[in-house]
């Protein structure tokens, strides 16, 4: 297993705000920040690609531009969603704890909230529940804020299959970081565990008895063991290569379609 070890995301928030002289940013627009190691693609609605590099960027931005307007919303809520569903994970394993799982939640915020924060504030969630989520990394705060972006998932409304296929989008995409010239890289790996993750849960925003979702369920789960475990393998480039994940992506794509 690889031990945790976080990227320094909040030295380049911090230095983003300084470089913004603290500005606010404006609405479903990326804050202004100093320059980022390597260039971020924008898609509509000044969507980021979520401060990935790579593969991953590139697979954030084609995500939400391939998703209907009346859907994007409900998909920046699920990939939110996914930065807590992979701290709940790393808070229960062995070798995260409160600490790690606050970090995701924050890299979350701050990646995916804080761009887009006038669209998630539309939908009425209550904001601090997340926040304090992102501080402590504690279950019970972790678990109201999922409990929080459920509820504001199902007030937005959107196609759910639209969803599912962003997130599987956004989670192939970002495995293509997993490996880079032999090196695992254990934060992307969990990033793309928790997109996956997401792109499962929302199955539950489907409806009883919804044929595409019972045929596509299968398939997710199928997509989700692709990622053996909460932690990155050493072999990780053996045990789910990144043609096998995009290939499974795309047979759940098929299925939605």
């Amino acid at each position: 297993m690889n031990a945790y070890r976080p990227k320094l995301w909040t030295a380049v928030g911090a230095a983003a705000l300084l470089a913004a002289g603290c500005t606010p940013a404006k609405p479903d627009e990326a804050p202004a920040a100093a320059p980022a190691p390597s260039s971020a693609p924008v898609g509509e609605a000044g969507e980021t690609a979520g401060g990935e590099g790579g593969g991953g960027e590139a697979g954030t931005s084609e995500a939400y531009g391939a998703v209907p307007a009346e859907s994007r919303t409900a998909l920046r809520i699920a990939h939110l969603r996914g930065f807590f569903l992979i701290a709940q994970e790393v808070l229960k394993s062995p070798d995260g704890g409160p600490e790690a799982a606050a970090a995701l939640a924050g890299q979350g915020m701050l990646e995916v909230f804080d761009p887009a924060a006038a669209a998630f504030r539309s939908t009425g969630l209550n904001e601090a529940k997340l926040r304090a989520a992102a501080e402590r990394g504690d279950a019970a705060s972790l678990q109201a804020a999922i409990a929080e972006l459920d509820q504001a998932r199902r007030r937005t409304g959107g196609d759910p299959a639209a969803v599912i296929n962003g997130m599987v989008s956004i989670a192939a995409g970002l495995y293509t970081n997993v490996v880079v010239d032999g090196s695992v890289d254990p934060m992307e790996y969990q990033h793309s565990r928790g997109a996956a993750l997401s792109a499962l849960g929302e199955l539950q925003h489907f409806g009883g008895g919804n044929g595409k979702a019972q045929a596509v369920k299968a398939d997710l789960e199928r997509f989700l063991k692709l990622w053996p475990g909460v932690d990155a393998p050493e072999d990780a480039a053996k045990a789910s290569t990144p043609a096998a994940v995009q290939a499974q992506a795309s047979r759940i794509q098929l299925a939605l379609s």
